[in-house]
């Protein structure tokens, strides 16, 4: 079982890390990635990496930290290749719901990380909200250019969902997924194939049920592997099997 996206670096997990990673391992986690959102939080994000063999890193802005952190596909390049367990670019993106940063900022950002993705050859972490139309529009640019594209908690539609899968991006479901008001991103996760899913937590956000509305971790993610399953008519091992094939064929 893998958690492809938390926020390890983040409280309150950050201080409890040493707790927050046994608890993984004894639900039967073998990775976990943790998810740099800023230049700052890259510095918590080496230490981690280096503190235990489960734990894997990125390197990339989210677009929330879009205006105060400029970036360069260049600066993401030396720090990426700087680190054998920084495995990917991101999170990046474009979230036009809460615009804590300026468009045209997390516009110019993202086109940075995907320039670095490429020639990294490495997966590109992506956050998307209110910015369908946006995110394909640029997205399309590249179509040629075998971007690896991973929707991080994907909400999207299913016409944005076909969209992606015709560029071969993969979709990582959350806690989400299991909240008793989300059938419609349900019935999108039915839709989308089981070898282009992967599972997450975004912890400490977005607890799954029954853990609604408290502190997220990585090993809740053994919840939304539930419900995946549940969804995708097949069982737990078999949907465990899956998402880390998909993960591993993904990252390495």
């Amino acid at each position: 079982m893998i958690d492809s996206h938390c926020h390890l670096d983040h409280e309150p997990l950050f201080k409890d890390i040493e707790n927050v990673i046994k608890r993984s391992k004894n639900v039967g986690i073998k990775k976990i990635l943790t998810i740099c959102t800023t230049l700052k939080s890259f510095e918590n994000i080496i230490k981690l990496i280096e503190h235990d063999d489960i734990i894997f890193g990125t390197f990339g802005i989210h677009p929330h930290e879009t205006e105060t952190n400029n970036i360069t596909s260049e600066k993401i390049q030396i720090e990426v290749n700087k680190y054998q367990k920084i495995i990917g670019i991101g999170e990046t993106g474009l979230d036009f719901y809460y615009d804590h940063s300026d468009r045209k900022a997390q516009i110019k950002s993202f086109q940075e990380h995907i320039t670095a993705a490429r020639n990294l050859k490495k997966p590109l972490i992506i956050h998307s909200r209110s910015a369908e139309d946006e995110m394909f529009q640029i997205l399309k640019e590249y179509k040629n250019e075998n971007l690896k594209i991973l929707m991080h908690c994907f909400t999207g539609s299913k016409k944005f969902a076909e969209k992606l899968l015709d560029m071969n991006a993969f979709f990582s479901a959350s806690g989400i997924i299991t909240f008793k008001n989300s059938v419609e991103l349900q019935e999108t996760f039915k839709y989308l194939p089981l070898n282009k899913l992967l599972i997450e937590t975004d912890s400490p956000y977005l607890s799954p049920e029954p853990f609604r509305g408290k502190k997220n971790e990585p090993s809740y993610v053994k919840f939304t592997a539930q419900k995946l399953a549940d969804l995708k008519k097949i069982s737990f091992n078999e949907l465990i099997d899956s998402t880390t094939k998909n993960f591993n064929n993904l990252f390495f």
